[in-house]
């Protein structure tokens, strides 16, 4: 595998706000890019689209909250239709990654990035983008 085919960029839906995180299929990390507005008229298409020019990644992925007994429920429809707009639109490989887990290792990491002084409580709204982190870095994890 040369340079094409390491990326993935993982998505954390949102109704107000996406976060947004890249992976790397060698050395099964993420790190988070950002978070994206999201709304009645939809996400920043022109963002994601800018991240994805930059980043080329071969795969995209998006959590889905599923209840902690494994049920669908509104915010899984909702991240499911994301998914849908996404592949259609990139045309990518498009992988759904059970989240169910993953706010709470965000804030776990996101206090443990403050207590250390690599975040600021000012950068509250990166919690997103480090969920995004990790539901990348899990579905990095079960790759063979």
């Amino acid at each position: 595998m040369g340079a094409a085919g390491v990326n993935v960029v993982g998505f954390d839906f949102g109704t107000r706000l996406i976060g947004v995180a890249l992976g790397n299929r060698l050395t099964r990390s993420a790190r988070p890019l950002g978070i994206v507005n999201n709304g009645p008229q939809g996400p920043d298409w022109p963002r994601i689209e800018a991240w994805l020019s930059d980043w080329k990644p071969d795969a995209l992925l998006v959590g889905l909250p599923l209840t902690l007994d494994g049920e669908e429920q509104k915010a899984s429809r909702n991240a499911r239709a994301f998914a849908q707009q996404l592949e259609k639109r990139y045309g990518l490989p498009l992988h759904l990654v059970d989240e169910r887990m993953s706010s709470v290792e965000a804030a776990r990491r996101f206090a443990d990035r403050r207590a250390s002084g690599t975040a600021k409580r000012k950068h509250a709204a990166v919690i997103d983008a480090v969920a995004a982190e990790v539901i990348t870095e899990n579905w990095l994890a079960n790759q063979p």
